[in-house]
């Protein structure tokens, strides 16, 4: 993850339409480097949506959607805006 945030720190990340494919959103956010990153996050069970365990890369999410993704470092978050 290229990111430099604290963990526990709650990003607002903005998107241009209706919904985002989880894989994309977890870029966008920079919780993963690479689709590749990505898939593993999901494989490896690390990602959540709104509290609940997700592993489809296609789950479309919509605004106000809560991301966490739950690493060794910390729990990393960003909300759908």
């Amino acid at each position: 993850m290229s990111t430099s945030r604290t963990p526990g720190h709650r990003d607002v990340v903005p998107i241009t339409d209706e919904s985002i494919r989880l894989g994309q959103f977890l870029k966008l956010a920079g919780l993963a480097d690479s689709g590749a990153q990505a898939r593993e996050l999901l494989d490896d069970g690390l990602v959540f949506v709104n509290g609940e365990p997700e592993a489809r890369r296609g789950r479309q999410l919509r605004r106000a959607d809560l991301v966490t993704v739950d690493l060794p470092a910390g729990e990393f978050r960003a909300i759908v805006s």
